[in-house]
């Protein structure tokens, strides 16, 4: 089977790892669906050229599941008898990412922790969540039953032996069900932070958000600061912000910018971002010059039916799922969709982010 020569993959030949469906398919081909796959499903005036990723080496974070036995370790995923699969190697993470993913293999069988057996319902290590940071810092989550062997872990023993981790947690999801994270977090370290630099820096505690691709988070932020210079507006609201990334990213002085999302990241000089429900605070407070959104893949709701009987007269749309994305779109229909551009976050997937600024028609 051919593949693009930088990112074969012996799982994938071996049949023990299907996920990049797309692995196969050269890598200008994946590009030209996923515009094609936008542009019939969205209509804009004007489609910037899609911003292409790496094709290896791009991922900033591994939700691995454990699996094997005490000493002897699985990371990676379940097999359809719900048996570990080892994908340490996968070579879709950044380097110093894909360093660390053997280190916390090799840590879990010194510890002796018992992987979490889902036929068998019991265990306690389930998952294992890294987050890489540009600057060679990690964030390194164990997701645990129970706090039955919790006291095995020490942040000692993590940065003994991944000395780049600054984040260190526990995370509990006593739960029996495909859920990758609990509510309660112990913080093992002196920081529940990872910062993250991009040309506006944003830290990340243990259950934020970020992009997946580095690189084109960051791309996707100096896109949305592109059209905000040419807006110039006075006012921003950044709904569903997250740690802010956009929220910063468009911050200028004389600018007034929320970021409001049920758990924010922290303000800084001239970006104010607050707990609370997007929608309700887009109500209750004085109308934005513009509206950014980054929602979840099933898109903004009723949000989009308030923009549309407001008078917002711009908004910047980011979304991960272009079908969510269309839907929104027919029910704002005052709007045109001035520009648009794809950033492909999800190589050798059908997976991509697409961002769309929206104008309001002279007439409405």
């Amino acid at each position: 089977m051919p593949y693009p020569a930088d990112v074969r993959c012996d799982y994938y030949s071996a049949g023990v790892c299907r996920s990049c469906t797309w692995l196969p398919t050269a890598y200008a081909e994946q590009l030209s669906r996923k515009q094609h796959t936008c542009e019939q499903l969205i209509a804009s005036n004007r489609w910037l050229s899609p911003v292409s990723s790496r094709e290896s080496g791009f991922r900033n974070k591994a939700k691995l599941v454990v699996g094997g036995t005490p000493g002897d370790v699985t990371l990676g995923i379940l097999d359809q008898d719900l048996r570990g699969i080892d994908l340490r190697n996968c070579g879709l993470y950044e380097p110093g990412l894909a360093q660390a993913i053997p280190r916390v293999a090799d840590l879990i069988n010194a510890l002796r922790l018992l992987p979490y057996d889902v036929n068998k319902r019991r265990g306690e290590l389930k998952y294992v969540h890294l987050t890489h940071s540009l600057a060679g810092k990690l964030m390194v989550r164990f997701v645990l039953r129970s706090m039955q062997q919790a006291s095995r872990i020490t942040y000692d023993a993590v940065v003994t032996a991944i000395p780049n981790a600054l984040v260190v947690t526990l995370n509990l999801q006593p739960e029996h069900k495909a859920v990758l994270e609990g509510i309660e977090e112990v913080v093992l370290s002196p920081t529940d932070v990872l910062p993250i630099p991009l040309d506006h820096p944003v830290e990340l505690s243990p259950q934020s958000f970020f992009q997946t691709n580095t690189a084109i988070a960051q791309e996707l932020y100096r896109q949305a600061a592109a059209w905000t210079a040419v807006i110039e507006p006075t006012s921003v609201l950044d709904a569903y912000c997250g740690v802010g990334g956009f929220a910063f990213h468009v911050a200028a002085p004389g600018r007034h910018v929320v970021g409001v999302d049920v758990s924010p990241g922290q303000s800084r000089a001239g970006v104010e971002l607050v707990a609370h429900d997007a929608l309700e605070l887009a109500k209750s407070t004085p109308q934005a010059d513009l509206v950014v959104v980054n929602p979840p893949r099933r898109g903004i709701g009723k949000m989009a039916s308030w923009l549309e009987t407001s008078k917002v007269p711009n908004v910047i749309y980011s979304s991960c799922n272009p079908t969510s994305l269309a839907a929104d779109l027919r029910v704002m229909a005052s709007y045109d969709v001035t520009e648009a551009r794809m950033f492909d976050m999800f190589p050798h997937t059908e997976h991509l982010e697409v961002m769309v600024l929206l104008s309001r028609k002279s007439n409405t």
